[in-house]
């Protein structure tokens, strides 16, 4: 998969949240079903906080000047939620009840991040060349840290779904 089809879903995924986003409550983005769940609001926190650690991360595997071919990842796999994953802390949402609009704000601010750092690239094939260490699956070309970027999002939505059902 090329990087203007994955920015092309990546754009996708994100009008697909704002929309569901759209329109709720501080009380709705903020309602936890229990304890042992995030709110819609913690979601998107994660969603934000994780933007921001995959730029970090793209940036620091395109420091390296050394091509590595890395066998390319079952990313798909995040889409099937009935693999439990635990955030990493650093990814983790906090219990701050925020307002719908800095929300809003935070996931714009991350994902103008990321295209800012994408349209430096100017090779795009050197993303697939290089690589950095992914907290799931591991060593992962950059190209797959882009991919499976869109395919956390689109879990979240499912889960936000579910939250909102």
């Amino acid at each position: 998969m090329e990087l203007q089809e994955i920015t092309q879903k990546l754009n996708e995924t994100r009008i697909e949240l704002l929309d569901i986003l759209r329109g709720l409550d501080v009380e709705t983005l903020n309602k936890r079903k229990d304890v042992n769940h995030w709110s819609i609001n913690q979601v998107c926190q994660h969603l934000y906080k994780t933007e921001e650690l995959y730029v970090v991360a793209i940036k620091k595997g395109l420091k390296s000047k050394d091509d590595s071919l890395i066998e390319n990842k079952p990313v798909e796999f995040l889409l099937d939620r009935s693999n439990k994953l635990e955030a990493p802390d650093i990814a983790k949402p906090s219990d701050e009840a925020l307002e719908h609009q800095e929300i809003m704000d935070k996931l714009n601010n991350a994902r103008q991040k990321l295209h800012e750092l994408l349209n430096t690239v100017e090779d795009p094939s050197v993303l697939s060349r290089r690589h950095f260490v992914h907290p799931v699956f591991r060593e992962m070309s950059l190209i797959e840290w882009v991919k499976s970027l869109y395919l956390h999002e689109q879990r979240h939505i499912k889960q936000i779904q579910d939250i909102l059902d």
